[in-house]
């Protein structure tokens, strides 16, 4: 069964997750702890869970997502996996939130590419790489059939969706993203977005003014 920490990061307020099971083992996702503070607090939660994180996995390249993995794969050594779609966003991530007035390092170059349909795999658990671009190219979602838990990045959102006129964003690419990989899960499904709070996806499909 997949255990799941939330932690909301850096001045944009993005959510960050610890997923782990039964066995101590685990992944980081989003790491956006771009402070020493906020930084050592994830450091300490894994350490006072005595955790062996696996793998930190980007849902995309945006800078708030990846504002502390320089130091998250320094810290725990271990491989970083995104969808090669955002690469050219995580390359360019210091340099986009500079404009912002944000000051992050230089991101680590991602150790593997997923596509839609693999499974990450650690410990016992499995969660499944739904591919859903709209957001930006390479924007991805986590899903772990088994415990009803979708890690969704900004692709949706309680009551919203991703705002699409970054670059790389596409409208109705995303609308039906979301659409044919999110809103077929099952009612009961709990939502975990990158920003805000959690939702299912029985709320969304019922509520959610932009999926009508």
């Amino acid at each position: 069964m997949i255990t799941t920490i939330q932690f909301v990061f850096n001045e944009l307020a993005i959510n960050s997750f610890l997923l782990y099971d039964e066995t101590r083992k685990g992944i980081i996702i989003d790491p956006g702890c771009n402070t020493h503070g906020q930084q050592q607090q994830l450091k300490k939660r894994i350490q006072d869970k005595d955790l062996e994180p696996e793998y930190i996995v980007l849902t995309h390249g945006h800078f708030d997502h990846l504002a502390g993995l320089a130091w998250a794969k320094a810290e725990f050594v271990c491989p970083v996996i995104m969808h090669r779609g955002d690469l050219s966003l995580l390359q360019a991530a210091a340099q986009y939130a500079g404009i912002f007035g944000f000051v992050v390092e230089n991101p680590a170059e991602p150790d593997r590419y997923v596509e839609d349909g693999e499974t990450i795999t650690f410990g016992n658990s499995g969660i499944s790489v739904l591919h859903v671009p709209g957001h930006s190219p390479g924007s991805i979602c986590l899903y772990a059939a088994a415990d009803g838990l979708l890690i969704c990045g900004d692709v949706l959102f309680s009551g919203s969706i991703g705002r699409t006129d970054l670059f790389g964003g596409n409208h109705n690419q995303l609308i039906r993203g979301i659409h044919e990989k999110l809103m077929v899960l099952p009612r009961e499904t709990l939502v975990w977005p990158g920003h805000g709070p959690k939702t299912t996806i029985g709320a969304e499909y019922d509520t959610n003014p932009f999926l009508t």
